[in-house]
C-alpha cells in the first residue's frame, strides 16, 4: 500500500462508520447540526481560497453564505424565497458601497454569490433529503452509489488511465477513470438498492445509480474547475489524504439535490 493511500484508508475507516451512525441511528436534530457546522466549514475553505487576503470579503462570504441556509434549517423564517431576496439585496447593496475599482467589485461579488449558493444553498439539501419520506435510506443509497464510484475511478484511473478526461481542469482525472466509476456505481446501487431501497424496480436503480455517477463526477470537475482557477490544489488540509471537507464532498452535492428533487417528483 503507498504512503498516499494509508491516510486515505484511516481517515475513511474513522469517518465512514460514524457518518453511517449519525445517519442511520442519530437524532434528526443532531444531523441538522452536522450539515450546518459541515456548510459553515465548507464555506470557510471556499472563502480562504476565494480571499486569501481580504479579510473583509471573506469574513462578509462565510456570513453571508450561512444566512441562506437558515431558511432550510430554521422552520420559523417562514417563506425560504422571501428570505433569500432580502438577502441578496443585502449583499448586492454592501458590494455596492465597498472600496476597489468596479470592476473588482463586481467580481468579487461574482465569487460570493457562487460560494454562497454552491455550499450555502445547495450542501443543506442534504439535510431536506434527510427529512424526506425514507428519506435515512435514498441518503444512504447516495452516499453508497456516489462513494463506490470514487474508490472505482481513483483506482482505476491510477492502474489503467490513459486518456484525460478534461485535462485543463483536472489533469489527474481520466477515461477510463470515469467509465470505471459509473460501473462501479451501478454495481453498487443495484446490489446495494435491493435492500436499502426495496420499493424500486432495478431498472430504475440502474438508471438513478448512472445518473448519479454522472452528477457526482461533474460535481468533482466542477469544485476541481474553482481551485484551478484559484491556483490552489486542496480547498484545505483538514482530512489526511482528502484535503479539506469540500475536497471530500464535492461528488456528493449534485447527487443530493438530484435524488431531493427526483424522490419529491416520483416518489412523494
Amino acid at each position: 500500500m503507498s504512503a498516499e493511500i494509508i491516510p486515505r484508508v484511516i481517515t475513511a475507516l474513522v469517518a465512514i462508520p460514524l457518518l453511517i451512525l449519525i445517519i442511520g441511528w442519530g437524532w434528526p436534530w443532531l444531523f441538522s447540526l452536522v450539515v450546518f457546522l459541515v456548510t459553515a466549514a465548507a464555506l470557510g475553505e471556499y472563502f480562504f481560497v476565494a480571499f486569501p487576503r481580504r479579510r473583509k470579503e471573506r469574513l462578509m462570504g462565510i456570513f453571508f453564505g450561512l444566512l441562506i441556509p437558515l431558511g432550510i434549517f430554521l422552520p420559523s423564517v417562514g417563506d425560504p424565497g422571501l428570505w433569500l431576496g432580502g438577502i441578496l439585496m443585502v449583499i448586492f447593496s454592501i458590494y455596492l458601497l465597498l472600496g476597489g475599482t468596479l470592476q473588482e467589485r463586481f467580481q468579487h461579488l461574482g465569487w460570493t454569490l457562487l460560494g454562497g449558493f454552491y455550499i450555502g444553498y445547495l450542501v443543506p439539501h442534504f439535510v431536506l433529503l434527510y427529512r424526506s419520506s425514507d428519506g435515512r435510506a435514498w441518503l444512504f443509497f447516495v452516499l453508497l452509489v456516489v462513494m463506490a464510484g470514487d474508490t472505482a475511478a481513483y483506482f482505476v484511473g491510477t492502474w489503467l488511465g490513459k486518456r484525460k478526461l478534461a485535462p485543463e481542469i483536472s489533469p489527474g482525472k481520466t477515461v477510463e477513470g470515469a467509465v470505471g466509476s459509473v460501473g462501479a456505481s451501478v454495481l453498487a446501487g443495484v446490489l446495494g438498492g435491493r435492500f436499502l431501497l426495496p420499493g424500486l424496480a432495478w431498472t430504475e436503480t440502474l438508471l438513478l445509480s448512472s445518473i448519479l455517477s454522472l452528477l457526482g463526477q461533474t460535481g468533482d470537475l466542477f469544485e476541481s474547475w474553482i481551485k484551478r482557477v484559484f491556483s490552489v490544489k486542496d480547498s484545505a488540509a483538514l482530512l489526511p489524504g482528502h484535503g479539506g471537507l469540500l475536497d471530500r464532498m464535492d461528488s456528493l452535492i449534485f447527487p443530493v439535490v438530484f435524488a431531493t428533487y427526483y424522490l419529491r417528483l416520483f416518489h412523494p
